[in-house]
């Protein structure tokens, strides 16, 4: 144990004394430097020492809307990574028509949880009621909110920037030559879809059809219904609103004979874990999972200790990850 300890301290820039404080649940050790050897430790492969299992500053509500869709799988493993930086055990919940969001929070709230964090929760559906969420802030339940926005509510939330990022798909695309590009995207009730959807509009040339925009669900077989009918009307590129949605594009493309991205090209969203590995691999649009979760956790700590975080959303930058699924556009019709 002493050589790991040594390991980790040399790694976090701390003494091995430090690093024994953390291990073991003490006191005395700043969050900051805390977030710092537990990330180190688990960077190493190291299984935590006995007494940090003891190490639980409370339970903290996690919930999902699914777990089908690997970007939520993510966003989960980054989340517990940084909740157990703090010391605070996750209890996660997946949402579904059988167990719904609400359900769950009350379960949560029977447990004792210090807080909640919503990730692409009924927050994100402009068509339900949002009273909730309301209610739980007026009960003084910290909670922070993940990829979608409730206007008024007091409360922190975090996004990627669903617009800025629809566009850098287009440019991409637009500077392959493509001109009658289509958009796939998930239902029209979402916040994140009507976000996409303003950006991909946004990135349009003047004087091009801005109505090629189909609304399916987030699914591969919602993205090559879509894209079948995009196909109908002469496109020579999809943007999708997730990566489940680019791999149902490419299905419907080579369901009629054509290739990606020879005669269609094909832009995901997400950046999910697999995409580089489909074939072809993924052009898509990466959200930095990593540090929309570390910052969501950290402004539900601050908020659990008392210390508010500005009521605003803060957007993250996405990343244009370019791969197999895009080319130059074909010289006549796809």
């Amino acid at each position: 144990m002493r050589t790991r300890l040594e390991d980790i301290a040399a790694r976090a820039g701390v003494s091995v004394a430090t690093v024994s404080r953390v291990v073991n649940g003490k006191t005395g050790v700043s969050d900051g430097t805390r977030r710092t050897v537990m990330a180190e430790l688990e960077a190493l492969g190291y299984e935590r020492p006995v007494g940090a299992a003891r190490l639980r500053s409370g339970l903290v509500g996690l919930i999902v809307p699914e777990l089908d869709n690997p970007i939520f799988p993510a966003f989960v493993q980054a989340t517990e990574s940084a909740l157990a930086a703090y010391g605070y055990t996750p209890l996660l919940c997946t949402a579904s028509p059988v167990v719904q969001e609400d359900e769950y929070v009350d379960v949560l709230l029977d447990r004792g949880v210090a807080g909640i964090v919503f990730i692409s929760g009924r927050h994100a559906n402009i068509a339900v009621d949002h009273g909730r969420y309301h209610e739980l802030r007026a009960a003084g339940v910290p909670v922070v909110l993940v990829n979608g926005y409730v206007e008024g509510l007091d409360a922190p939330f975090v996004s990627a920037d669903d617009v800025e990022a629809m566009r850098t798909a287009m440019q991409h695309l637009h500077s392959l030559g493509h001109r009658r590009i289509g958009c796939a995207m998930g239902p029209e009730r979402y916040v994140t879809s009507q976000r996409k959807v303003r950006g991909f509009r946004e990135a349009l040339p003047a004087g091009t059809d801005d109505g090629l925009v189909v609304h399916s669900v987030y699914s591969v077989q919602g993205g090559q219904a879509a894209t079948e009918t995009l196909l109908d009307l002469g496109v020579t590129a999809v943007v999708c609103g997730s990566d489940l949605m680019a791999l149902g594009a490419i299905r419907a493309a080579r369901a009629r004979g054509l290739e990606v991205p020879r005669d269609v090209s094909v832009t995901g969203f997400d950046d999910s874990p697999l995409m580089a590995f489909t074939h072809p691999p993924v052009t898509t649009m990466r959200q930095d999972v990593a540090a929309m979760s570390r910052h969501a956790v950290d402004a539900l700590v601050d908020e659990i200790r008392g210390t508010p975080q500005p009521r605003r959303e803060l957007l993250f930058h996405t990343e244009l990850v370019v791969r197999g699924s895009t080319g130059p556009a074909p010289a006549g019709p796809a």
